[in-house]
């Protein structure tokens, strides 16, 4: 679905002061790449649309080619057609008040959606539950820091310091109030920025570490729109942290010693008359939810090369750290993989807690759906529920998640189940720009090489 023409024309006479329009897609590696246009410019993209290269498609995290995908040379670098999706055109207020956005979606140039772009990797999956007559129901939870722009006098990454005393945070504080209040004006603009966006922003927490915050966005009834606004809200607090002296880091472990941030996603399924087809008197949930659970459990490390994409990114598992190691479930328990949370029975659902804060949302949401899919289909069980320590269940059972980068890629090359849900093209050019960034960043010899081998080897 693409934006219609008369949407670019209602905001412009609504905004007369825009000058410029930031249009951007959201590439395999979650990183939003586009361009800054003027605002003349804008109404041909809605008209027919904004040639891109194709090679942008499969660009590693630093935004350099991937010439093993074969779309860049033998490709020729051809152009791909970018359209507007609907109802993203807003305000930009962190860049200033003459300045707008717009999201983007990539299809081939004769309008077929491609299959590399991210949203139409999540649609694909979508369409399996639309044909069924279900519709899943998503909401995101990002945990991130806020650090000094300026490394310590070491090189070391700094906390952010505190906009009410100017000095740096010590201590975890988990739930503090005053955390949360020594960053009040960025929280302040945040969500007055967020209601501008349209993202439906809700309450924050000071999170397990100095610094780092969570911030909730509401269940929508439209995964696609969820991932949308995640992607949206990523951004915008990256460019909202900047006009108040720090940086927002979705990285998902920036210190050895402390918490990593989490991606967490909430899923439930609803019928064609919006009834919670999860919702049970039972605490674990009707059997509809345990059978999308044990498919979101059977896939799980299947999916971690989405779930986990970086070398970073397997720092984060640890046992006693509210990160997963192992495919567990429970009820009311943060020591598991997929969480059934407390609540009304009409609200029964899951939250899957392994995800990154550095994984891409469409991806996310597309193998989290597609695995809850196949369990629902196949009424697949997840087993009896880990009550108490889900560590020390798993470590019992001998059972873990793919422990490294390199395991996980190599486990979604030959997932059967989440290739017939993504593309197998989708899979393999994923699996090739996530090999060529494995290569460029074990070619780097680090300070810790050096620490271990220099004079030990």
């Amino acid at each position: 679905m693409v934006a219609d023409i008369q949407e670019c024309r209602d905001f412009l006479a609504a905004h007369p002061q825009v000058k410029y329009v930031e249009v951007f897609f959201t590439s395999m590696t979650g990183v939003p790449r586009g361009k800054r246009l003027r605002v003349h410019e804008l109404e041909a993209i809605y008209d027919y649309g904004r040639f891109l290269p194709g090679s942008i498609l499969v660009v590693d995290t630093l935004g350099a080619d991937c010439e093993e995908t074969g779309l860049v040379w033998e490709d020729g670098d051809a152009d791909r057609r970018a359209r507007p999706v609907p109802g993203t055109l807003t305000l930009a207020p962190w860049l200033g008040p003459d300045v707008a956005q717009v999201m983007l979606s990539l299809y081939e140039l004769d309008g077929t959606p491609n299959d590399l772009d991210p949203r139409h990797v999540l649609q694909r999956v979508l369409d399996r539950y639309a044909a069924d007559g279900l519709t899943p129901v998503a909401a995101c939870e990002l945990e991130y820091y806020l650090v000094d722009q300026q490394r310590g006098p070491r090189g070391e990454l700094m906390p952010a310091k505190s906009m009410q005393t100017g000095q740096h945070p010590t201590g975890i504080q988990v739930y503090g109030l005053p955390e949360l209040e020594a960053h009040a004006p960025f929280l302040r603009e945040l969500w007055d920025t967020a209601d501008v966006l349209g993202v439906p922003l809700e309450g924050a927490i000071s999170e397990f570490a100095p610094g780092q915050v969570e911030l909730t966005l509401k269940h929508k009834p439209d995964a696609l729109r969820a991932a949308d606004d995640a992607v949206l809200y990523k951004r915008a607090a990256k460019g909202v942290a900047l006009r108040h002296g720090c940086e927002a880091t979705f990285m998902a472990k920036p210190w050895s010693d402390r918490a990593g941030n989490g991606f967490h996603v909430h899923l439930s399924v609803n019928d064609a008359d919006g009834n919670n087809l999860c919702a049970a008197e039972d605490l674990e949930g009707s059997q509809l939810l345990k059978h999308a659970i044990g498919g979101m459990k059977a896939l799980l490390g299947e999916g971690m090369a989405i779930l986990a994409p970086n070398a970073n990114s397997y720092r984060r598992f640890k046992a006693n750290s509210y990160a997963p190691v192992a495919p567990t479930w429970g009820v009311n328990n943060r020591t598991v993989s997929l969480r059934v949370p407390a609540g009304p029975p009409k609200t029964r659902h899951v939250e899957h807690r392994v995800a990154g804060a550095d994984a891409n949302p469409y991806l996310v949401l597309a193998v989290l759906l597609a695995s809850a899919h196949h369990g629902i289909a196949n009424r697949l069980s997840p087993g009896p529920a880990v009550v108490g320590d889900g560590y020390a269940a798993a470590a019992k059972e001998n059972i873990r998640l793919p422990s490294n980068w390199f395991a996980a890629v190599d486990l979604f090359e030959t997932s059967t189940v989440l290739r017939d849900y993504l593309g197998d093209r989708f899979v393999d050019m994923f699996v090739s720009v996530k090999r060529t960034e494995q290569a460029r960043f074990f070619e780097v010899v680090t300070e810790l090489d050096f620490d271990w081998y220099l004079r030990n080897a």
